[in-house]
């Protein structure tokens, strides 16, 4: 049975991540991305903390018509957010597998850059050896909207135009492969001048010569994201709760980013007004993606060294957890994580798979597993007071 602190750290998360879940599509520099910014600092000021914004423009990606016309059918989709795009005509020509000598290129893909058809993808791309591809997301994803990919050159854009679209229309674009038939695609987008914000709040220790903590979520996504990033903003304030309510010894920097799909942009910028502080920092607490989904979760957990991974067993076994998987100490991470490992900080990680993964069938509360995410939840808040110095009471 449930004690009634766990009850009540259940509910809370619970409210978070419907809160953040039903805002809308959490796209970087959009009007609902900015009025997340707005709430996630209610929230950390309702913890009695001071919470501060850090604003940065750019140009941000507005879709104007993306779209694959075979025949008399019209295929909407979504562009690829780091390609290069048509004007308003378009290309017509003839559609094939990818890597075939087709105009347009298809690939079936799951959403994440280690998949082997995505790294397919890239290197078609760099070859340019079509004049446009159509990402077709894969079929172990709901048939109902495209799962899209990240941007991770969204400030270096290249290859041809990249359309991604759903896979109920795999038999359709299929049918068209088989006899070469003649298509259109229009991928017109234009950039708009955007403001993005990451969020940001400080906890200090009595003994400022301490080495920090820093606790990090990415805070945007491509839509709802109610499994892939509630559980890391519910996490970031639970810790937040935790560390207020148990007076840390050392300083504790909060820190949630937007950009995360366009390569880490509010991360980067957090980092190139912060540069010492992913080596000075005692440890680095990255809450990152899909550790509360219920589809396909396996957790996995990264870690810089062998006290990183000590710390935080004794709070593993004590929620009785175990993850799917462990990245070897010394491999590059995922996520977030890689930005600290490039700049050789200490680190701790939690992200996971997801059977929804980019997708906008991610929503709260039917993509959620809370029980396990309320465990992951209480195991990283148990560690971040540890480390901080505080009392686990």
């Amino acid at each position: 049975m449930k004690s009634p602190a766990e009850r009540a750290i259940g509910a809370a998360i619970a409210e978070i991540i419907s809160e953040y879940a039903e805002q809308g599509i959490h796209r970087t520099g959009t009007d609902v991305d900015n009025q997340s910014a707005d709430w996630l600092m209610q929230r950390i000021e309702m913890l009695d903390v001071a919470a501060t914004d850090t604003a940065f423009e750019f140009q941000r990606l507005q879709p104007i018509t993306t779209r694959l016309l075979i025949g008399d059918s019209v295929i909407l989709g979504e562009p690829l957010y780091d390609c290069h795009y048509t004007d308003g005509s378009g290309i017509t020509g003839s559609i094939g597998e990818l890597g075939s000598n087709a105009d347009i290129g298809v690939i079936m893909a799951l959403p994440f850059d280690a998949a082997p058809n995505v790294r397919l993808l890239y290197k078609a791309r760099k070859a340019a050896q079509h004049k446009a591809i159509v990402v077709v997301t894969d079929s172990q994803l709901p048939e109902e909207g495209a799962a899209l990919l990240n941007a991770e050159d969204f400030t270096a854009p290249f290859g041809p135009p990249v359309l991604q679209v759903a896979n109920k229309h795999w038999i359709a674009i299929q049918a068209a492969i088989r006899v070469r038939l003649q298509v259109g695609l229009v991928l017109h987008c234009e950039y708009v001048k955007a403001t993005a914000r990451n969020v940001e709040a400080k906890i200090k220790g009595d003994r400022p010569e301490l080495a920090p903590i820093v606790v990090m979520t990415p805070r945007s996504g491509w839509w709802m994201n109610a499994s892939e990033r509630g559980g890391g903003i519910a996490c970031f304030l639970e810790i937040m709760r935790a560390v207020k309510s148990s007076p840390p010894k050392r300083d504790v920097i909060f820190t949630a980013n937007t950009g995360h799909e366009l390569g880490h942009t509010g991360l980067s910028l957090f980092l190139d007004n912060n540069p010492a502080l992913i080596k000075n920092a005692h440890i680095w607490m990255h809450l990152g993606a899909n550790f509360a989904a219920k589809f396909g979760p396996q957790v996995r957990l990264q870690y810089s060294d062998d006290e990183s991974v000590r710390s935080l067993e004794p709070w593993l076994k004590q929620n009785g957890l175990t993850p799917s998987a462990i990245t070897p100490i010394g491999q590059r991470p995922l996520g977030e994580a890689r930005n600290v490992y490039d700049g050789q900080g200490r680190f701790v990680s939690i992200l996971g798979g997801n059977g929804l993964f980019h997708h906008p069938a991610d929503r709260w509360p039917e993509a959620v597993d809370l029980p396990v995410a309320t465990k992951w939840v209480k195991a990283f808040t148990q560690l971040a007071v540890a480390e901080a110095g505080g009392s686990n009471r």
